[in-house]
């Protein structure tokens, strides 16, 4: 499922579309494998006749369930599961039937950190921390692939949304030699 572009402002741009790392998958992909494995193995090596045969259908039913249960539903909160980052917002969308949506404006994010394992390092994945203001507190990414870019371009969203929507020292000077211009205009009037 992509992600809805009606759900993002007028002047608002997605900056990283993520879902989490591709590890998710290798637990469903195996189960899929190991199942379809079970059901070629009893084919070839139940003995025919009426009690091989129920004895077949019954590893491919169990090999569905499994298949449907550890393979298939994996998929789709993998897929479902979106990390969106804007230039104005980080959005957390997941929920295969239901939907769960965390929209954390640039303005609250206090603080983000990283964590990687061993193993998350090889893979080149971790968890990120997002840190904001209110009454939720923290929120934290799982699997999100390519962390530490991940990390850093939020860094710089988050200081260029800054920039954007504060006034440097040459606009705060100016906006004072106006105030007072006005001021000494007003004082000989």
């Amino acid at each position: 499922m992509a992600f809805p572009e009606d759900v993002l402002t007028e002047d608002e741009h997605v900056v990283l579309h993520l879902h989490p790392h591709w590890k998710a998958l290798i637990r469903p992909v195996l189960v899929l494998v190991l199942a379809v494995a079970a059901v070629v193995a009893g084919w070839l090596l139940l003995p025919d006749g009426s009690g091989g045969t129920i004895a077949l259908y019954a590893i491919a039913v169990v090999a569905l369930v499994l298949v449907l249960w550890l393979g298939l539903w994996p998929f789709l909160v993998w897929r479902t599961t979106h990390y969106l980052f804007t230039n104005e917002r980080v959005l957390l969308q997941q929920g295969v039937l239901s939907r769960n949506r965390r929209d954390l404006p640039l303005t609250r994010i206090n603080d983000h950190a990283m964590h990687q394992r061993f193993v998350e390092r090889l893979l080149g994945c971790g968890t990120l921390t997002i840190e904001s203001a209110g009454e939720r507190g923290q929120s934290v990414l799982h699997d999100v692939p390519s962390v530490d870019r991940v990390q850093t371009k939020l860094y710089e969203l988050v200081e260029a949304h800054h920039d954007k929507h504060s006034l440097g020292d040459g606009e705060m000077r100016e906006i004072l030699a106006d105030m007072t211009e006005g001021k000494s205009l007003r004082d000989q009037a």
